[in-house]
């Protein structure tokens, strides 16, 4: 597994808007549907990498403790699902029901809203405000699959905290690390 590091998208970024096939629902949902009231976490993920393997029940369980708090979450996948087949849609849907994601799993066919969002890995996370300004980029944490840290989600964690309190987030903001988004050729 290769380690690429996330682009940091530069603060204060409007999120690109997007409309996009929920493999949950079946339906076509966007972004001004699915925002919070008070921030959004966008995170690029897919089935199969370990890295996001590796944090799965971490994202679940913030996504359950931040809704009530006016935030929502929705993942996207923008994996090339032709040359990688366990991350298309029909996988999806099972991979998103067994790990119980409480948020949209959004399938990126084009890819043309990593590109917006200049992703580059999975897990790749984006917090914006209710404006829909980018406050945070970046890591969940520290954990990665080996390194013996436990997943916490510390430092997504930290800049919904500021976010909600309203409180400058002066933690460094680290770029997350993973598996390369898989690009159509």
């Amino acid at each position: 597994m290769a380690d690429t590091p996330s682009n940091m998208l530069p603060l204060g970024t409007t999120a690109p808007y997007f409309e996009l096939l929920d493999t949950i629902s079946q339906k076509n949902l966007n972004l001004n549907d699915l925002k919070g009231d008070r921030g959004t976490v966008i995170m690029f993920i897919c089935n199969h990498c370990p890295f996001v393997i590796h944090i799965n029940k971490e994202i679940v369980a913030l996504a359950n403790a931040y809704a009530e708090k006016g935030i929502g979450f929705i993942a996207i996948s923008s994996n090339d699902a032709v040359k990688y087949p366990q991350d298309g849609p029909e996988k999806m849907i099972l991979h998103a029901k067994n790990e119980n994601y409480p948020f949209p799993y959004l399938y990126d066919e084009s890819q043309s809203v990593a590109k917006a969002y200049d992703a580059a890995c999975t897990p790749d996370f984006y917090l914006f405000d209710g404006d829909l300004k980018l406050t945070y980029r970046g890591q969940l944490d520290d954990s990665r699959p080996g390194n013996g840290k436990p997943v916490t989600g510390h430092d997504l964690r930290q800049a919904l905290d500021c976010l909600i309190d309203a409180k400058e987030n002066t933690t460094t903001q680290k770029p997350s690390i993973g598996c390369s988004i898989k690009w159509k050729s």
